[in-house]
């Protein structure tokens, strides 16, 4: 779901975005509402919030109804991973207030002293975050995050150009048979932890060899890889110019619209199921205005806008009970414990183990293929 922009895209633009926008697991709640609330539109300050955002991860109409309601301009850039935002934030230089990082990006940034704890008294729509997604392992006293949206990793494929009847594996993606129709994720903690999970390993081991292990399986895959993709993989799987990839599902239910013979499976072994949160960047500018738009996320009038939107499922309760059943009912929007039992969440990593992370991903990425 996360329908990405290319780097330059997410880069080049300080989108002041449009006139005008209304409307895990503890007792953090900030407050009574129910979800159903829009307390957020009802919040008016004026003056700007800067947001830093996947690139189309969100329903725009929602930042013209909560400047509508508030009279804070929205200052809208993009990013295209984790990690590009991360050296973003951590070269300094930027005055962004509001960042989506995901779950073990947060768990890196609350480390390092990046963000800054939020007043939830001026977030009183958290009442409405599902309980199971409150107190999250990657902030687990939820001091600095309010959950944006979640899903699931799998596979896919085409099913005219892939003829397997066996499909359940990661073995798929080192399948020599669709050699140059293969597309890995081009980020260091997915395509590792996916390499981990083929071998039986946690996402979140520390063992150094297990790592060094999956990194050496993934030189083995590279190839047969057409190659490294994040946003591209859209145009790869939707334009049949590749047969299998790796991405999110909220993603496929992207792709699939465009392209009917796509696919989509979990894999056996195990998948990551990822949660990507509101943050407040330390010292923000803008602070006040920043929790008056992350509140305003979590009202249901945004949060279904958002989900129709852009598929991902929806941590908000009140947003699930608006949606239609066929897609509130779907076991990989809205999982049940058989499919729970399949992923693991990520967790954050201490300092010796990322450095072993950029110095293999380098390794990866500099090896030349013979």
């Amino acid at each position: 779901m996360k329908k990405t922009l290319a780097l330059m895209l997410s880069l080049a633009m300080a989108a002041s975005l449009m006139t005008g926008c209304v409307s895990s697991r503890g007792d953090n709640s900030g407050g009574d509402g129910t979800g159903s609330s829009s307390d957020g539109a009802q919040q008016t300050s004026g003056g700007e919030v800067n947001v830093y955002n996947w690139g189309e991860y969100i329903d725009e109409s929602v930042l013209e109804d909560f400047e509508e309601a508030t009279g804070i301009h929205v200052n809208y850039q993009m990013y295209d991973s984790n990690e590009t935002m991360y050296s973003m934030i951590a070269g300094g230089g930027t005055d962004y207030d509001v960042v989506i990082p995901s779950d073990y990006m947060i768990a890196r940034m609350i480390e390092e002293d990046m963000l800054e704890p939020l007043n939830f008294d001026n977030i009183p729509n958290f009442a409405d975050i599902d309980p199971e997604l409150k107190n999250p392992e990657y902030d687990p006293e939820n001091l600095y995050s309010v959950p944006y949206m979640w899903g699931l990793m799998g596979v896919i494929y085409n099913t005219t150009m892939v003829d397997e009847t066996d499909l359940g594996s990661w073995d798929l993606l080192w399948n020599e048979k669709y050699a140059d129709d293969i597309v890995m994720i081009d980020n260091s903690r997915d395509a590792i932890g996916i390499a981990l999970k083929r071998l039986g390993y946690s996402y979140n081991t520390t063992d150094a060899a297990q790592i060094t292990e999956a990194v050496d399986t993934l030189l083995e895959q590279k190839p047969i890889l057409q190659g490294y993709a994040m946003d591209e993989i859209f145009g790869k799987l939707e334009g049949a110019n590749a047969a299998i990839g790796t991405y999110y599902y909220g993603d496929y239910l992207t792709m699939v619209e465009n392209n009917p013979d796509l696919g989509f499976y979990i894999p056996e072994e195990g998948t990551n199921i990822y949660v990507d949160a509101m943050c407040i960047l330390k010292d923000a500018p803008n602070k006040e205005n920043a929790e008056i738009f992350i509140n305003y996320m979590c009202s249901t009038e945004a949060g279904l806008k958002n989900c129709e939107e852009i598929w991902y499922s929806s941590p908000l309760l009140s947003v699930r009970e608006e949606l239609d059943p066929e897609v509130s009912s779907d076991p990989y929007a809205y999982p049940d414990e058989t499919i729970m039992a399949q992923c693991e969440s990520y967790a954050g990593l201490p300092q010796d183990i990322l450095d072993l992370y950029d110095s293999e991903w380098t390794r990866l990425k500099s090896a030349s293929v013979s």
